[in-house]
């Protein structure tokens, strides 16, 4: 009896160790991947790296730091802005235009958005994965007609004025800024309107006594009546095809470039839709199981930003840091490996810098759009699986002299892997309980009862 009760102390105490030892290792591991993401270049927590443009109680429009300012490797994304614009139901973003090309993208909800041309204008409903060129000065607002969903758009902004900076010129005098009509002098305005200065102030911008009647920003409630009738006039997209000139496309409405159990990658490129060869940009949408890995994989001269929709994910990216060496009383260049790391959730952005290799590993059921800057003939290149995988491409021997494993070991190892694009992230773990392999855990519960 006694013997028995010192087993069984003896393996709870054990039982407890290897808790513990597993939190202390479990925790250190998050430790130094929060502490890699922090002082990752590429990363971009939603938290911390949004500047606020405007926001209350309808909504927010809300802008990503530069580029250009958080690494010397991202100069090229110079005029390059994210944009994130949130509303809720039955509201308005208020008419306006800007000096920057838009590719807006529907991530969440539905929206009637509409663009004003001299001539007329083009109104249409949006779903989700819709997406939009906004030409630069534009006017155009943005409707969410749904009565209990909120609207989540991102804007993908190329300034045309500015390098990296744009501004919004919005018609309405709000509590937030000045209708920019207001910047013309007294004379040009009567002579424009053919109305006097103070009827102008007072109906136009709600000044002589109707201050009161102005909304408290850029976005503003709408009644259900006013959003019916601005239905009335919206057109459908849901079934455009993708080559549309003018009109919004839907990155689901095709077959995925890459699919399978684990996961699935929408794309368009600007060889198949005008919108998006004039902006020289390719856009994604990509969907991963939890669990799922989007394998080794790398675009030839695209610059990636990747804005993460819902979900969480673990993200690896391999680039190259330069090493200052001495040798031969001569500084000579070499450079080491250097592995980007990030934990990815709702919000954040990435960018995957062209060249440089990249994996996803979904911790969690996840979506996420992608900007291809530099889309115009860019390839994608797997680096494992059965299709479009590079390295399996290169004979025999060479790798018999590229690697140190013998040519058949080499080629059985590179040509191992049978699915594509997207694999199980943990396959041996999940096969080893599927097969209900005894570990010591186990063994030891077993012994105790």
């Amino acid at each position: 009896m006694m013997r028995a009760r010192v087993s069984l102390l003896l393996g709870i105490l054990f039982l407890a160790s290897l808790s513990v030892s597993f939190g202390i290792s479990h925790h250190r591991e998050h430790q130094e991947t929060q502490e890699e993401s922090q002082n990752n270049p590429f990363y971009f927590n939603s938290e911390t790296s949004y500047h606020t443009l405007f926001k209350n109680q309808y909504g927010h429009l809300r802008v990503l730091h530069r580029f250009d300012q958080s690494s010397k490797q991202l100069q090229n994304l110079e005029n390059y802005r994210v944009v994130e614009f949130k509303s809720k139901p039955n509201t308005l973003l208020l008419p306006h235009h800007a000096d920057a090309d838009f590719l807006l993208v529907v991530l969440n909800g539905r929206a009637i958005l509409t663009l004003l041309n001299p001539d007329g204008r083009d109104s249409y409903i949006l779903e989700q994965g819709h997406a939009q060129k906004i030409p630069a000065g534009t006017t155009f607002f943005l409707v969410n007609p749904h009565d209990n969903e909120n609207l989540r758009i991102i804007k993908l902004a190329i300034p045309v004025n500015n390098p990296h900076r744009f501004q919004d010129f919005f018609l309405s005098s709000t509590e937030a800024q000045q209708s920019y009509l207001q910047g013309f002098s007294k004379d040009i305005l009567e002579a424009s309107f053919d109305s006097e200065f103070k009827e102008i102030n007072r109906v136009l911008f709600g000044e002589e006594g109707e201050q009161q009647q102005q909304q408290e920003g850029v976005i503003v409630e709408l009644k259900k009546e006013q959003i019916r009738e601005l239905m009335k006039h919206a057109k459908s997209s849901s079934k455009k095809t993708l080559s549309s000139q003018n009109e919004p496309f839907n990155l689901r409405n095709q077959k995925p470039v890459y699919s399978n159990r684990f996961g699935r990658l929408h794309e368009i490129t600007p060889e198949k839709n005008p919108q998006l060869k004039d902006l020289d940009v390719f856009l994604s949408s990509v969907d991963i199981k939890e669990g799922g890995l989007l394998m080794p994989n790398y675009n030839t001269k695209a610059i990636v930003i990747l804005v993460v929709n819902k979900g969480e994910a673990n993200i690896e990216v391999v680039g190259l840091r330069e090493q200052q060496q001495q040798q031969h009383h001569q500084q000579e260049e070499s450079w080491e490996v250097q592995r980007y790391r990030a934990e990815l959730s709702e919000n954040d952005v990435f960018v995957i810098p062209a060249a440089y290799p990249v994996a996803i590993n979904a911790t969690s059921n996840m979506n996420f759009i992608a900007f291809g800057i530099n889309a115009e003939n860019n390839q994608r290149n797997f680096l494992a699986g059965e299709k479009d995988n590079v390295i399996s491409e290169i004979p025999r021997e060479v790798l018999e002299v590229a690697f140190p494993g013998p040519g058949e070991k080499v080629v059985k190892v590179i040509k191992n892997q049978k699915e594509s694009y997207f694999v199980d992230a943990q396959p041996e773990q999940k096969e080893e309980q599927s097969k209900g392999r005894k570990g010591p855990l186990s063994s030891i519960l077993d012994t105790l009862y």
